[in-house]
Parts: structure tokens; C-alpha cells; sequence
């Protein structure tokens, strides 16, 4: 387990519970006394937890941290189903702990939309926005974007390098590294041959890009990309599926779950036996634990986005300008379930 992810397990249990005793959280995460009394010792460091005899709990916020009673953000999502739920929860908990007021536009991935829901939150009051766009910002969004009047964080979403929507702060998901994981898992379990399977979306190139370092980074064959409708496989489209497996095939990294659960229906329907025949390893794992086999997903760490959002646009507000910019990429987990299996 890398360090980050012990410190997010570490947040995540002390968040839940109020106070957490030490010798149970060494033996939840399996790790030593004295590597478990390091990472506190950052986490208390860095102001995240506060020591007590034999554990930790959650500190007293900081006074000059807390923003006034009367501070409001807004927050922009694409939908309020699937994957943002969690991002929401996320930053609508965070921002009751600080004592500020969230406020929610929905776009529906409708560009037109979420340009008036920005002008509707902005009328109303906000100090601030958080902002995940239809779709990747590029150029056509710098006038845009620099004409909103209020600070502003990019959430789930990365600008093109050197754009005018490069120097807003940002907080997302490292989907490369998610990609990598999974690709790493199915080719240490000896799968040589893999494909990636995806829709159009914002985040299918950040995947890809992840999909494709891990091809390179373990020697595997040539990848193949499948690509699938906005509304899930077609019967075509699985039938290309069960074709490539029967070509060689054996892992596959699907995005998103939704999709792979599809996708699982169709290769059963067509005799493909799972994992025996195709091991897969879905990507967002909102619905893939219920599955049949369970499938092995890639987790991005979506409530601690939109909190970490919350703090970073907070931050902003209060110091303006003289804060310098950040991006902040927080690692999606690989969770391993029944739908991967070593290949002989």
C-alpha cells in the first residue's frame, strides 16, 4: 500500500468515526507501530489529525481557516447521478465543517446550460465556484472563464497546458495513474494481451493515456481499443468484444462500470466464460461490487475531490492572488475482486 493511500485510510476512519485508537488502525491497515506513528506524525503535522494518548482525533478548526458564516459557494456538475454523488458529498460535507453554504447548479452536460447556471450562481451571491465543465476546458473557455469575476476551481477536470483555464486552481482524480494500476494488475497476473474498452468522455483520454503507459511500462502485445456508445454496448459492439477475446484477448480495463456490467451481460449471453476466459477490470467502480463475478475496479477517490476542492477554493478566497496556483491530483485505488484471475 503506498503512503498516500494509508493517510487517506487513515483521514477517511478518523473523519467517520471522531477518534480512532492507534493499535486498531495498524492492525486495520497491516502495518507496523512504528510506520503507522510516522504517518500520523505528517497528518498531525500538516494540522489533519490531532494526537491523544494511544490515538487520534479529528483537530479543532483553525480560526483563521474557517471562512465567515456567511460565505457561499457554488458548485457546478455535469449530473447529479453516477459518479458526482460522491464528489457532491464530498464537498458539501466539508464545506458544513467550515460553516460555509453550498449551492448546486446541474448542466446536463448541455454547455449552454452550464454557462446560465454559472451566471444564476454568480447573481445569487457566490464567493466562489467549483466547476466541472461539459467537457475538458481549452481555448474556446479562456475568455469565459477569465470573465467569471469570482475565484474558481476546476474539479474532475484538467486544462490544456498553457491555456488561460491552466491557471485556475484544480483538483482531480489522477486518471493515468488509475489506468496504470489496473493494467499493472492484469499483467502481473500474466495477461499479455489486453484491451481497453471506453465511451467518449471527458475523462477517456486521461485513461487511455494511463492505459497506454502501462502497455509500454510492462512489454505487453499491441493494445486494442474498443469503443462503445454513450448508452452502453451495442449488440455490434459486444460481439466485437467476444471477438477480440477469441482472438487472444484475456484482460480487459472497462470504462466506466455501468458500461462493464453491460458488457459482462453480453459475453455471457455469448459463452464467454468470466474470469476463466477474460479477466476485467472496470474503472469508477460505483455498481462494479455488483456484479456477477464481482468485478475488480479502479476507484478514483471522489468524496476526497470535491473536499480537497472545498479547501483549495476556500483558500483562495481568503488570500487571493498572492496564493499561487495549484493543481492538485489525488491517486485513484485499485480494488481487486473476483472478475481478475491469474492467466496460465
Amino acid at each position: 500500500m503506498f503512503v498516500e493511500q494509508r493517510h487517506e485510510l487513515i483521514l477517511r476512519e478518523v473523519r467517520e468515526r471522531g477518534s480512532v485508537r492507534l493499535a486498531e488502525l495498524a492492525e486495520s491497515l497491516g502495518v507496523s507501530m512504528v510506520t503507522l506513528r510516522r504517518d500520523v506524525e505528517h497528518l498531525a503535522g500538516r494540522g489533519l489529525v490531532h494526537r491523544v494518548h494511544g490515538g487520534i482525533t479529528l483537530p479543532e478548526p483553525a480560526q483563521e481557516s474557517t471562512p465567515r458564516e456567511t460565505m457561499t459557494i457554488g458548485m457546478l456538475v455535469p449530473a447529479a447521478t453516477y459518479y458526482y454523488p460522491n464528489v457532491i458529498r464530498g464537498a458539501r460535507e466539508r464545506a458544513a465543517e467550515l460553516g460555509a453554504r453550498l449551492v448546486l447548479g446541474v448542466s446536463r452536460y448541455d454547455e449552454a446550460e452550464e454557462r446560465m447556471q454559472v451566471k444564476q450562481l454568480i447573481n445569487g451571491g457566490v464567493d466562489g465556484l467549483l466547476l466541472t465543465l461539459t467537457r475538458q476546458p481549452d481555448a474556446s473557455h479562456a475568455g469565459w472563464l477569465s470573465g467569471i469575476g469570482v475565484p474558481a476551481v476546476l474539479v474532475e477536470r484538467k486544462a490544456e497546458l498553457g491555456g488561460a483555464a491552466s491557471l485556475l486552481d484544480a483538483v482531480a482524480s489522477d486518471h493515468p495513474h488509475g489506468a496504470f494500476l489496473g493494467v499493472r494488475h492484469l499483467a502481473e497476473l500474466g495477461h499479455r494481451r489486453v484491451a481497453m474498452v471506453t465511451r467518449v468522455s471527458p475523462t477517456a483520454p486521461r485513461i487511455r493515456e494511463g492505459f497506454l503507459a502501462a502497455v509500454r511500462a510492462f512489454d505487453l502485445d499491441d493494445p486494442g481499443e474498443l469503443a462503445i456508445d454513450q448508452d452502453g454496448p451495442t449488440d455490434t459492439q459486444a460481439d466485437a468484444v467476444v471477438e477480440a477475446i477469441r482472438s487472444g484477448v484475456t484482460g480487459l480495463l472497462v470504462h466506466n462500470d455501468e458500461d462493464a456490467l453491460l458488457l459482462v451481460q453480453h459475453l455471457r449471453v455469448a459463452g464467454v466464460r468470466l474470469p476463466d476466459e477474460v479477466s476485467i477490470v472496470a474503472y469508477d467502480d460505483e455498481v462494479a461490487a455488483l456484479s456477477d463475478p464481482p468485478l475488480t475496479a479502479v476507484a478514483p477517490p471522489k468524496a476526497a475531490v470535491g473536499r480537497h476542492a472545498v479547501d483549495l477554493l476556500v483558500r483562495r478566497i481568503q488570500e487571493g492572488p498572492s496564493m499561487p496556483g495549484q493543481h492538485l491530483a489525488l491517486l485513484p485505488e485499485l480494488r481487486v475482486r473476483d472478475s481478475s484471475i491469474a492467466h496460465e
